[in-house]
């Protein structure tokens, strides 16, 4: 499988192009964003485009919020560099752990500011889980569409137009490149290519309402792109902090760490000292969704840190690949929850997965190596409608 020479991240990678060198546009993307962006340049536009908004609204911004390493770091610093008064706004998922609750209360506590976190019907969450699996082999249409849509209906709700997401998608995929040099605005045509698997709330409906179980559509308004007319009347703006500050997640979580006492924990599959940022501890589903990566790509979790590490010249390539070979491929113990939720058998499961596997990967189903359970595992919600 062709992958890329400098971070290794393979043709299966999502939106990945190499060119003449065999060099991942990722990897030439982080490069301008190291080297040719004017930060300083684009820290004057932050400071304009802040003191344009502030005391205009009952609050200056709001600022979407997880309680991990991004968002916590987004919340510290606008906060600590500005002193805006912002609304922070998490949606809940459903599947966030104690460490990051505790988390959340403490840096709440400690920087003072008005929060609200919104949990939608979990019997609706349960449809959605499963329709998107089958669909698109992706579990977590709710929490993709929810956490970018419902921010900006409390940014209309307040009339609050500018609203403060984390890190760009140049850090993620390729649906925005540093090297275009531009702000990345998080606007409805950027909600349905990154975020909705192509299908539209709307659309929901229609799959999961059925005459013997009828679903009311507003239990799908949360995770609908507000009305584009209703949003330009109060001028809004959803941009990344990103585009503004270089981004540096190694540094931002040593930040949080230090100056509010943020706590790492353990992810599944993933031993603590591999992965020192604290990659996608927020949620007890992460392992299921890294498992189903590797079984439709090749690759998991800890290739995409090694690649992060990597990208910035701080790793071997040979050993960071010993890493990816043992710890991308183990199978979650999170995995038998999701199949309670959705009342799937793990055979229907691979038989979803088997068909919608990126080529030239081909998915092992054979593999019997079972992660450990995290210390946390028993706190899990768990349900007991699993097929026999």
């Amino acid at each position: 499988m062709k992958e890329c020479i400098k971070c290794s991240l393979p043709e299966t990678y999502e939106t990945i192009e190499f060119n003449s060198d065999g060099v991942c546009n990722m990897c030439l993307s982080n490069k301008f964003k190291e080297e040719e962006i004017d930060w300083d340049k684009r820290k004057k536009l932050l400071d304009e485009l802040i003191e344009k908004h502030r005391g205009k609204s009952n609050y200056d911004c709001i600022i979407p919020f997880s309680g991990a390493k991004d968002s916590t770091f987004q919340l510290h610093y606008l906060m600590k560099e500005y002193k805006i008064k912002p609304l922070v706004v998490r949606f809940n998922h459903g599947f966030l752990r104690p460490t990051i609750q505790k988390n959340t209360f403490s840096t709440l506590k400690k920087i003072g500011a008005d929060f609200i976190e919104f949990t939608p019907n979990w019997k609706i969450v349960k449809k959605l889980m499963l329709e998107s699996f089958k669909r698109k082999t992706d579990m977590c249409w709710h929490c993709h569409t929810g956490i970018f849509s419902y921010p900006l209906r409390l940014a209309l709700l307040y009339k609050v137009p500018l609203v403060f997401y984390g890190e760009t998608s140049a850090d993620y995929d390729h649906y925005y490149d540093y090297r275009d040099n531009k702000i990345d605005y998080f606007d409805e045509k950027k909600f349905n290519i990154r975020f909705n698997l192509g299908i539209t709330a709307e659309d929901m409906h229609g799959m999961i309402n059925t005459p013997e179980d009828p679903i009311d559509k507003r239990d799908l308004i949360p995770y609908t792109f507000p009305d584009i007319n209703e949003l330009a009347k109060i001028n809004y703006c959803p941009v990344a902090l990103g585009s503004f500050i270089k981004w540096d997640t190694s540094k931002q979580t040593d930040i949080i760490k230090k100056e509010l006492g943020w706590k790492l924990d353990e992810l599944e599959q993933i031993p603590k000292e591999h992965n020192p940022n604290g990659e996608k501890i927020e949620c007890f589903m992460q392992g299921t969704r890294d498992y189903i990566k590797w079984l439709k790509r090749g690759y998991g979790r800890m290739s995409q840190i090694n690649a992060k590490t990597l990208k910035q010249n701080t790793g071997d390539i040979q050993k960071l690949k010993i890493l990816n070979e043992k710890y991308d491929g183990v199978k979650p113990q999170s995995l038998k929850i999701f199949l309670e939720y959705v009342g799937l058998t793990e055979k229907e499961f691979n038989s979803f997965i088997k068909p919608s596997a990126i080529p030239p990967n081909e998915p092992n189903f054979n593999n019997n190596n079972i992660s450990k359970k995290l210390w946390d595992y028993d706190f899990w919600y768990k349900e007991n409608n699993i097929k026999k």
